[in-house]
């Protein structure tokens, strides 16, 4: 990546990857430093808890399967198909995952399978969580309106969210909330001339 960088003579990088692909945010972080260009993260703000929510935070999936078992048995994993071998071994609970594609083995022994993708609506996460009755749910703080649907549907049923916290950004590395802030800070560094509408040089 630093090779590209400076064959292609890029002047700075926006990291605009999901808040938890910490592997690309430090690969990107390393390159753009090694090709002496500035880099700036753009991270959506994390979830806030609210009134009536029941929130319980763990630092990484293995932290929120420790959780698990003295919160409910029935459980519905909304953390993608990566990383489920972290609740493997929680052989006396009963699983729903949702993930884009098929996860791989190994996966919890009583696992059902759903294959879907967002957008979602309040309506029907609380459809999936009244149908699989649902006593847990399980979700990454990865921010935003369009999969925040979920927490809003557990709130109404009065269910505890396992809420796994993101990965701090590599060191020294600038963040901004929106691509408003991007631009905002590439202008700063002198990567784009205020108000103009073309890219770095």
């Amino acid at each position: 990546m630093a090779a590209w960088l400076t064959e292609h003579r890029v002047t700075a990088v926006v990291d605009a990857t999901h808040p938890f692909a910490a592997v690309i945010s430090a690969n990107a972080a390393t390159a753009a430093a090694a090709a002496g260009v500035p880099l700036v993260a753009l991270r959506r703000p994390g979830w806030q808890p609210g009134p009536g929510d029941r929130w319980h935070h763990a630092d990484d999936l293995d932290g929120a399967a420790a959780l698990l078992p003295g919160l409910g048995r029935r459980i519905f994993l909304t953390t993608g198909r990566l990383g489920l071998a972290a609740f493997a071994g929680l052989d006396g609970l009963d699983f729903l995952v949702r993930s884009v594609e098929a996860p791989q083995p190994p996966l919890p022994r009583r696992t059902r399978l759903l294959l879907d993708r967002g957008p979602y609506t309040v309506e029907g996460e609380t459809e999936v969580l009244r149908t699989y009755a649902a006593d847990v749910l399980v979700t990454k703080d990865s921010g935003g309106p369009a999969t925040a649907a979920k927490l809003t549907a557990a709130r109404d049923l009065g269910l505890p969210v396992v809420v796994v916290r993101r990965p701090p950004p590599p060191p020294g590395v600038r963040t901004v909330p929106d691509a408003a802030g991007a631009v905002a800070e590439l202008e700063r560094l002198g990567c784009l001339s205020p108000g103009a509408a073309g890219t770095c040089p």
